[in-house]
């Protein structure tokens, strides 16, 4: 006989940590310990156990309280287990709802990480032979399926890049793409710098993220949301977080710069003055093009050391480990020097950290479905894709639904009504402004 009951912290992270297929910081300790603390959610870290008390499947279910003492759960990429043992999913899927049902739950939604299909870095497209089997499962455990989004609609991507980490290094990188090889020599020429942070650079992290939020458009966290997951995280055995800083030191740059231009002129001088065939003359041509273009860029780097130092962080990246995954969950970048293609060398190096502890699996965590050349996302989708990781696609999320009324209130009007009180506030606030003027 199985039944479900709150298990120990530690044993419940042991085991989530250490499962086969289903292992993903969104069911860590750390992950449930951090919605607590920032999300205003209820972790409950619950174990599936047999008559000798032995876990056969676990989940963390986060809930989220509603207003009329009604609420919902959440498993995030849940559940932890077999999902191709269908009596086991039956009997986790009854033992959970039944949970949730006594908290006066609407529903219970999971997005477990089953992949759909996945593409290589040669446009190779694999299937999962055993999806259908898998959909059907959690179909006829009563879930229902919330189609097959195609942006970041839904509550963790349904698409993103993997890179498998049991390749040599040498595999990995000869599957970046022409272009990211060579920004990345270019990073190393230019004697940038990638190194791993302390808490102490958090502000500077932070100060990144807010610089790629009003360059992209997207709604950062508070300096206190990130200080906060980074302490919770290093401060768990099973999980780390990890900051990557990525430098220019300016003066180091400059006499790169400058020994250039010392050999471009070098290169002039030993022209002939007089007679120049066709091909000196082109050659003298470009040797002025790339003295012209070195200049500036002296002159550049110049001003920027005044305006901000010597040595400046250009890219800020925070990488979570966890079992034997890392995923790349948070990446802010200044909006200077970008030629000198430091984001990229930050990339490259992460993924070099990772394969040298020993992750197998590194997770860019998150892209988009939806190609299309408008939209606004694609550029963040062919940034990704340059690193020659399989393109994922996963199954999607589920709702198993306990009360059809008022989910139809929740999941339908609720929306509605939050959109019209969005659009009457601007109309006030236009109003506003034009009665002030």
């Amino acid at each position: 006989m199985l039944h479900l009951k709150n298990i120990e912290k530690e044993e419940f992270d042991e085991y989530v940590k250490n499962h086969k297929t289903k292992s993903h910081f969104l069911q860590s300790l750390s992950w449930g310990e951090f919605s607590k603390t920032k999300k205003n959610l209820i972790p409950y870290y619950l174990g599936l156990v047999d008559d000798e008390n032995e876990i056969q499947a676990a989940t963390l279910l986060l809930e989220k309280k509603l207003p009329l003492n009604y609420t919902y759960f959440y498993a995030p990429r849940g559940f932890v287990i077999d999902f191709k043992n269908k009596e086991l999913v039956r009997n986790m899927t009854k033992k959970v709802v039944e949970f949730a049902k006594k908290k006066k739950a609407i529903f219970v939604k999971i997005d477990p990480d089953l992949i759909k299909e996945q593409t290589n870095y040669l446009e190779e497209v694999s299937k999962n032979k055993d999806y259908n089997e898998l959909f059907n499962t959690l179909k006829e455990c009563g879930f229902k399926h919330l189609g097959f989004t195609k942006n970041f609609e839904t509550m963790q991507p349904r698409y993103t890049f993997r890179i498998d980490l049991n390749q040599t290094l040498e595999e990995i990188e000869n599957h970046f793409s022409k272009t990211t090889k060579q920004r990345i020599a270019k990073a190393k020429k230019l004697n940038t710098e990638v190194s791993i942070g302390t808490e102490k650079d958090l502000g500077e992290f932070y100060h990144l993220m807010t610089l790629t939020e009003d360059r992209k458009n997207f709604i950062s966290y508070t300096e206190d949301y990130y200080n906060t997951l980074y302490e919770i995280f290093n401060g768990n055995k099973n999980s780390k977080a990890t900051i990557f800083l990525g430098k220019v030191h300016i003066n180091k740059t400059l006499k790169v710069l400058e020994n250039d231009l010392k050999k471009i002129n070098d290169q002039i001088s030993i022209l002939p003055i007089d007679n120049l065939s066709k091909s000196a003359k082109n050659k003298l041509k470009e040797l002025t093009r790339q003295k012209e273009n070195t200049t500036k860029e002296i002159e550049k780097y110049k001003e920027y050391r005044k305006q901000y130092g010597n040595d400046i962080t250009l890219s800020a990246h925070m990488i979570i480990e966890y079992g034997d995954k890392a995923w790349v969950l948070y990446a802010g970048n200044h909006n200077i020097l970008t030629e000198t293609y430091v984001n990229y060398y930050t990339y490259s190096e992460h993924i070099r950290y990772c394969k040298e502890k020993g992750i197998k699996i590194y997770d860019q965590f998150g892209t988009i479905g939806d190609l299309s050349k408008d939209n606004p996302c694609l550029g963040l989708h062919e940034f990704k894709k340059k690193f020659g990781g399989d393109y994922v696609e996963f199954i999607g999320e589920w709702d198993y639904i306990t009360n059809h009324f008022m989910y139809f209130i929740f999941t339908k009007l609720v929306p509605i009504y939050r959109k019209f009180i969005r659009k009457r506030s601007k109309k006030e606030l236009k109003n506003e402004i034009r009665k002030n003027n």
